[in-house]
């Protein structure tokens, strides 16, 4: 799928969309790829004589990943968005810098109710970056 149709699928967008591609989806995972830039806006500071993409942002991609998992089970329509209710056990293993390409997986560990738990992770180059446990919701956009 390409930006056009992921944006068709979840809220975020530039420079807060986090995925380039979802390279295959099923009922229950998803795997998505991302290439960083050196002109992202949160490497510009982070660091000047290094650049390192913030652990946060590679969070954010796995996040990402699982609200396009989510798109085809929640309805994501311009009246609800995917929100972020929990991250656990978050492990950082590579580091990430401009011009790698990393491979986005997230999957559906289970549902109750308005609440998805999910696992997700990185890798570069085929080894493992990011690892975390997350789980999301289904939140309405009118304030009620």
């Amino acid at each position: 799928m390409n930006t056009k149709e992921i944006e068709d699928r979840i809220p975020h967008r530039s420079p807060m969309l986090l995925i380039d591609e979802i390279v295959s989806i099923s009922e229950s995972e998803i795997t998505c790829r991302k290439t960083f830039s050196e002109d992202e806006p949160f490497v510009q500071g982070h660091f000047p004589d290094f650049p390192l993409v913030p652990g946060v942002i590679l969070c954010e991609c796995c996040l990402q990943a699982g609200a396009l998992l989510l798109s085809d089970l929640a309805t994501l329509d311009g009246d609800v968005v995917p929100i972020a209710t929990r991250m656990d056990g978050v492990k950082f293993k590579k580091m990430v810098r401009p011009g790698d390409t990393v491979e986005i997986h997230a999957k559906l560990d289970e549902q109750i109710s308005n609440a998805y738990y999910m696992t997700g992770k990185m890798t570069l180059n085929g080894k493992l970056s990011v690892r975390l446990e997350f789980a999301c919701s289904i939140a309405a956009t009118a304030n009620e």
